[in-house]
Parts: C-alpha cells; sequence; structure tokens
C-alpha cells in the first residue's frame, strides 16, 4: 500500500530540477557562475560534499545527500579546468599546483551566507580532484533530545555531564555524526559561569561565548600542544575535536583527573572497543577507569521519505533478525521508500542517528582496571541495562523511522 502526502513540493522540484538546470546552463554561462550556483544547490538541498572527480571525458560532479553519493553533471574536458581553477581561486589555492594535495577555505564572505566550505584536491591519473566539505550552518544547533538518543539514553548521557570532571566520548567511523552530538553537548553546557574552550581541525561551527582553537600542524601547533596549553588557562570544560595519538590520549584522561570535563571523538566501532583503542595507545588502567565518565557509540541511518513511502509486512528473514513473531507477521507494518522526485530518487530524505551509550559505573570501573577484553565489558554493560547499537537501530525500524534494508545496510548484518 503506497501513502502521497499533499505536502508542499517546493523541496521536491528544487530536486527534480537540478540536474537539468545545471546541464542546460552548463552550455551557455561561464565556470563562475556555473560554481557559484552549484553550491547554491548543494547547500539548498543540504548537502554536506561536493565531489568534482576528472575523467577520461571530462569532470564529473556529485553531491553526497544524506550519505549517499549523487551523480548530478558531467561537464566536458574543454570546462574542467576552468571550473577547477574557479573554485581553487575562491578558496585561496595555488592554481598552478596540480601534483601535489592541497587545502583550501571558502569564507561565509565570499559565499554571502552563513556557511563555510572546506576543499581539499589531489592528483589522480585524469587530472586533478576536488572535495568540497560543506560546513554546517554557525546559526543552527541540533538539541540533544533531536539526534535520536531514546529517553533512557538521553538520561544516561545527561548524568555523566552532570559530573564535574572525567571523559565523555562519542565514537564511530568518520561521517556517523560524532561532531554534532559533541557540539550539542558542548551547546547544553554553554553558560556564562563556565570557562569552554575547543580545540579543532577545523572549527566546523562557531559557538557563542566559547573559546574555539584551531590546530595548525604546519607550525606544530596539534591538538596535543594546544591542550597542554589550554589546561594552564583554568578551563571548566574542554572539547578536543579528536583523538588521534597516544600523546593526546594522555592528556585528555589527565585533564578529565583534575577537574575538567572533557569531550572528544574517538574512531571505535563500538562502546567497548573504545576501551581496546586507550590500551593500544598505552593509556594504563587506572587512568581509563578513573577518567572515563560515559562513551556514546552511534550510527547514521537515513529516514524514509515521509511524502513517498510504502507500507508491507516483514518476511520470516525479517522477523527473525527484528526479534517479530512471524506468526504474527500480518498484523505487523514496516515501512520502505519509494524512489521519486521528491527524495532525490532514494526513498529517504534526512537521517536519524542510533546510539549506544554506555556509563562506566563502578563494576565497569573494576572490569577495566583488571584488564578484562571487551566482549566481558560489553556483557557487563548490557547486562546493566544497555542498549545495543543494534537494538537500537530495530527500534527505529520497528517505528517506521527508517527501512529494515538500510538498518542491514549501515549495521552490517548478515542474513
Amino acid at each position: 500500500m503506497s501513502t502521497m502526502h499533499d505536502a508542499p513540493r517546493r523541496e521536491e522540484s528544487r530536486q527534480k530540477a537540478l540536474q537539468e538546470e545545471l546541464r542546460e546552463l552548463a552550455d551557455v554561462i561561464g565556470p563562475a557562475p556555473l560554481v557559484d550556483l552549484l553550491l547554491e544547490r548543494a547547500f539548498q538541498l543540504r548537502a554536506t560534499d561536493v565531489h568534482l572527480d576528472p575523467t577520461k571525458t571530462g569532470l564529473r560532479i556529485r553531491l553526497r545527500v544524506d550519505g549517499v553519493l549523487h551523480d548530478v553533471l558531467q561537464l566536458p574536458s574543454d570546462m574542467m579546468s576552468q571550473v577547477l581553477s574557479r573554485v581553487k581561486l575562491m578558496a585561496g589555492m595555488d592554481i598552478t599546483e596540480r601534483r601535489l594535495s592541497q587545502d583550501g577555505h571558502i569564507s561565509s564572505a565570499v559565499l554571502k551566507q552563513q556557511r563555510d566550505v572546506r576543499v581539499g584536491s589531489g592528483p589522480t591519473i585524469h587530472g586533478e580532484r576536488l572535495v568540497l566539505r560543506l560546513m554546517p550552518d554557525d546559526s543552527s544547533y541540533t538539541n540533544l533530545g533531536e539526534l535520536g538518543l531514546d529517553a533512557g539514553q538521553l538520561d544516561v548521557v545527561a548524568k555523566a555531564m552532570r559530573q564535574p570532571y572525567g571523559l565523555i566520548l562519542s565514537v564511530g567511523p568518520v561521517g556517523s555524526g560524532k561532531s554534532t552530538t559533541t557540539y550539542s553537548c558542548l551547546e547544553q553546557l554553554n553558560a556564562p559561569n563556565r570557562s569552554m574552550v575547543t580545540i579543532e581541525d577545523p572549527v566546523e561551527r562557531r559557538l557563542d561565548g566559547v573559546n574555539q582553537i584551531q590546530v595548525d600542524n604546519r607550525i606544530d601547533f596539534g591538538f596535543a600542544e594546544a591542550l597542554r596549553g589550554v589546561l594552564r588557562q583554568d578551563p571548566d570544560v574542554v572539547m578536543v575535536g579528536e583523538i588521534r595519538d597516544s600523546e593526546t590520549a594522555h592528556i585528555a584522561c589527565r585533564a578529565g583527573l583534575t577537574g575538567v570535563r572533557v569531550f572528544s571523538t574517538l574512531h571505535a566501532n563500538d562502546t567497548s572497543a573504545t576501551i581496546d583503542v586507550f590500551r593500544e595507545f598505552g593509556i594504563p588502567p587506572m587512568f581509563i577507569a578513573d577518567s572515563l565518565n560515559c562513551v556514546i557509540a552511534q550510527r547514521l541511518l537515513r529516514k524514509v521519505c515521509t511524502q513517498s513511502r510504502e507500507i508491507y509486512h516483514p518476511n520470516e528473514t525479517e522477523c527473525r533478525i527484528l526479534g517479530l513473531d512471524p506468526q504474527a507477521a500480518d498484523t505487523i507494518d514496516l515501512v520502505k521508500g519509494v524512489p521519486s522526485h521528491a527524495n532525490f530518487g532514494t526513498g529517504y530524505t534526512g537521517r536519524t542517528g542510533v546510539f549506544e551509550v554506555m556509563l562506566i559505573d563502578p563494576a565497569l570501573r573494576q572490569a577495566i582496571l583488571h584488564g578484562k577484553n571487551s566482549m566481558d565489558i560489553r556483557e557487563l554493560a548490557e547486562g546493566s541495562g544497555m542498549q545495543t547499537l543494534e537494538q537500537s537501530g530495530i527500534k527505529k525500524v520497528k517505528a517506521g523511522i527508517t527501512s529494515f534494508e538500510e538498518f542491514q545496510r549501515m549495521l552490517l548484518f548478515d542474513v
């Protein structure tokens, strides 16, 4: 059964017309207006990245929307160098250097709106490639309650944030929303009676009332060097954009032990795997156990389009994975998206987070101190009521927020 809602079609018409609009204009306007229009449309579609990939026949242009890349335009070879040079000029990059990787920045002042763009370049066999990262809107922040955490998980995070000191980590792969979660926590704590500092690479969002520092490895001013300096400046809350190495991990743990609330992100598959990463960094078990307050693991799932979707009954395999009674399948409604112009031909619009929140309670501290492996730590956490990533995803499927296919794609289930 398909349902189509008669909602306003402004967003739909923008998506439907994008490819045709760019193709028609590519032949009649210069590279500067084309680049400006591409960026304007990318922001309207809430894209996070623009890929400009050289091929043997020209320049392939793609947008990443809701975590998935979409082809929007193929430019002929004779336009490729002009478009790439235009972007590099806007980003303050050397347009004559095509053999080495470069980093650039298009400021919001250049774009005449409150958005920044980070640009990275690199050589390929067909020429220079550019990837543009569209930074979030400074004026809009996501409340913790809007990220996708359920009520129980929100209570656990709130409890950890009330602790006067200690480390709170957001972990997951690249593009899983870790920075958004960390910014939401900072925004909740932001108050005139707190000294708050962030150390980032790059600074993704501007926070009023917060001292924000951007690291610069060209002058050996990395996370570790910046963090050492900040800890001598009487901070109450410190956010380290990412823990990438042993030195930064050691300093962050020590800061969490000396009266500072520390937020950071880390690449780890789940909450218990975070303990293994810290061990690999050479952090003593006592430091891990005493400094760590909470670990938030997360993924992003695409939400089924509300304008174009269909309702169906799960099959036996889906019932087994979702913990449903196959005998009652005919009474259970799940949803999947119907590809249409309203959802860029994907069946999905927007994303929601799925979370696993591990509060480091006394039992877990003892397990860490005694060198228990990550599986033992995970069992202890689940025994104390921790909801896993998989369980959180299943809830979203049952609630009709996402589809079984999207849940399976992101959480890598073998069916």
